[in-house]
């Protein structure tokens, strides 16, 4: 890929958090490929891809935006402090709700009564959930310390950290599959292995950064009280919790239509694929929100952007291909026929999530860049809304299988999301973040965009 001006920069700004991406997603395939391996794969596959990880996700929620939080506003060491402290807060009160869910009559109500699992996955759940027990507070710790290396510059150290993560999940799924636990253990067990040394070596790579840089670096535009903050925040913290809460929502929706438990069991296949390709537009964010200011960047971020987007949905589209797909979900992923043919027949639906996430970064990194978090929760609601919509119009059809509506839900609700954010993002003042107008979406090199000097 080839762009002017800047955008070499921004090939090298983008490519060590893309890597990081990318490993991370790396992850999941590789858990559902040993599970898929395993005995009773069918109803571990279920119980972990189409309830536990959606469960512990929306969980943590709160805190996954902590890295671009982080990114923006880690510029001296009051900032930071207050940052830091917030994080731990919260993740202690996460925790203390995954705990409960657990032990408690919630996990009835919210298992069995609103998500409709099945009995015999019901079992798998609680223990999965369990294992997830020392996930959120890592992830939250990792990643606002990622915000921070990002911010000074230290974007290799991220990537490093991914694969020294991956490693260790590796090592921990075939220490867990070797021992002859359930498949279940195997993917929660080893997943929260991984965020924890991962979480270690963020702690390592940051630790001169909190008490020199952070120390002497001055700052004018962060907020100034933990009112302030907590009003830049929350909204960031909503943001993934509705996108989130699309997980759950679209196990519950699956339970409720035809071909419930293989559904289920492909959610996490093909999810992991999805997730896969459209990491690194996922990683473009935080180099949006730290270079949209430099001059003569805000152009060749957007075009990187769309053509970035365009790569990934292109690669997505020729995995879709029948033999393709079948190679992804039997060979690789271990999956039967029945399964692996369902999952082929609902793969291609999801072609254009990788191009609609690189432009959603793109419009809501300027977004949080002017500080401007509210529109991007609004734009999640948008997403929130189209995918239930379509959802509940599947159960009440009741003629599709219920993996082919929920990818196809996911798809039309990132597609909305991607809407609201390009008419936030074009409405800023000159001076704030570069602004852009809704044209730019689409890469209309004859639509007007509005830059600041």
């Amino acid at each position: 890929m080839r762009v002017t001006g800047p955008g070499p920069g921004v090939l090298s700004a983008w490519w060590p958090l893309a890597l990081s991406w990318l490993l991370m997603g790396l992850e999941m395939p590789l858990i559902a490929a040993v599970v898929g391996r395993l005995p009773d794969d069918e109803l571990m596959l279920a119980a972990f891809g189409g309830v536990v990880f959606p469960l512990a996700l929306l969980i943590e929620s709160p805190i996954i935006m902590m890295l671009a939080a982080s990114t923006a506003l880690a510029r001296d060491a009051r900032a930071w402090h207050r940052l830091n402290r917030s994080m731990h807060v919260t993740s202690a009160l996460l925790t203390a709700i995954l705990a409960l869910l657990i032990l408690t009559p919630l996990f009835e109500l919210v298992v069995v009564d609103l998500l409709d699992v099945p009995q015999s996955v019901q079992g798998p759940v609680r223990t999965g959930l369990i294992w997830m027990l020392p996930w959120t507070w890592a992830i939250a710790d990792r990643r606002t310390r990622q915000g921070l290396l990002i911010r000074f510059g230290r974007k290799i150290a991220v990537a490093q950290g991914t694969g020294i993560r991956l490693v260790g999940t590796t090592c921990a799924i075939a220490a867990f599959a070797l021992s002859g636990s359930p498949g279940v253990v195997v993917a929660a067990g080893s997943l929260s292995v991984g965020v924890l040394i991962e979480a270690a070596w963020a702690r390592w790579a940051a630790r001169d950064l909190i008490v020199g840089d952070l120390a002497s670096a001055s700052a004018d535009d962060v907020p100034s009280d933990l009112g302030a903050l907590l009003r830049f925040y929350t909204p960031l913290a909503l943001t993934p919790m509705l996108i989130l809460a699309a997980q759950p929502l679209g196990t519950a929706g699956m339970t409720r239509m035809n071909e419930a438990v293989m559904s289920m069991a492909v959610w996490a296949p093909l999810n992991g694929l999805v997730f896969l390709l459209r990491s690194a537009g996922l990683a473009y964010n935080e180099v949006v929100i730290a270079h949209i200011d430099d001059p003569g960047w805000a152009c060749a971020l957007r075009r990187f952007a769309h053509k970035a987007g365009l790569i990934a949905s292109a690669l997505l589209a020729c995995i879709s291909l029948p033999w393709l797909a079948g190679i992804w979900f039997e060979d690789v992923q271990g999956l039967d026929a029945d399964l692996s043919a369902l999952g082929a027949t609902a793969l291609w639906l999801a072609i254009p999530i990788p191009w609609l996430t690189f432009m959603q970064s793109w419009c809501q990194g300027r977004l949080v860049a002017a500080h401007r978090t509210r529109a991007v929760t609004i734009s999640v609601v948008c997403f929130l809304v189209v995918t239930g919509a379509t959802l509940a119009g599947g159960v009440w059809i009741g003629a599709w299988s219920g993996l082919v509506v929920a990818v196809a839900a996911s798809t039309l609700g990132n597609g909305a999301q991607l809407l609201w954010l390009a008419l936030a993002a074009s409405i800023l003042p000159s001076n704030e973040g570069n602004p852009i107008s809704t044209s730019s979406i689409t890469g209309n090199r004859t639509g007007k965009t509005i830059e600041a000097p």
